[in-house]
């Protein structure tokens, strides 16, 4: 075989390698059953529990956080990350979690808010008088 032949399968192999690689550590979208069953990070979609209290205090641990979240099966769980609440978390829509199960309490390593409701509140509505004219 000639050099270039044995090159470009040796980059075929690694490109397959890391694709592989890739794919194994995506985490896959769930529910709280789902991630009680996982041995690997799982993500979650689901809604802030605002009837709930949300636990944070800075001078105790400022890197605890705690809320209710229920997900898409309407199953509801307490989840803990591990920093600082997000600006304008209780005003999220959807909240994606993604971590892992222990116990009974869901451990978030990311957190990720949809808020479409906050960019349509502060719109302003504009109105455009047009005259005719002719030429």
């Amino acid at each position: 075989m000639k050099k270039s032949s044995i090159l470009g399968l040796v980059v075929i192999a690694i490109a397959i390698a890391v694709i592989v690689a890739t794919y194994s550590k995506a985490s896959s979208y769930g529910s709280f059953a789902n991630a009680r069953d996982s041995k690997t990070d799982i993500q979650i979609i689901g809604h802030l529990d605002k009837q709930k209290e949300l636990y944070y205090d800075a001078r105790k641990d400022a890197n605890y956080f705690s809320f209710y979240v229920r997900d898409t099966d309407k199953v509801e769980c307490k989840v803990i990350y591990t920093g600082a609440p997000l600006q304008d978390f209780k005003r999220s829509e959807q909240i994606v979690l993604t971590g892992h199960m222990e116990g009974n309490e869901f451990h978030a390593s990311k957190i990720l808010m949809k808020c479409p409701s906050k960019y349509i509140q502060d719109k302003v509505e504009t109105t455009v008088n047009a005259k005719s004219t002719k030429i």
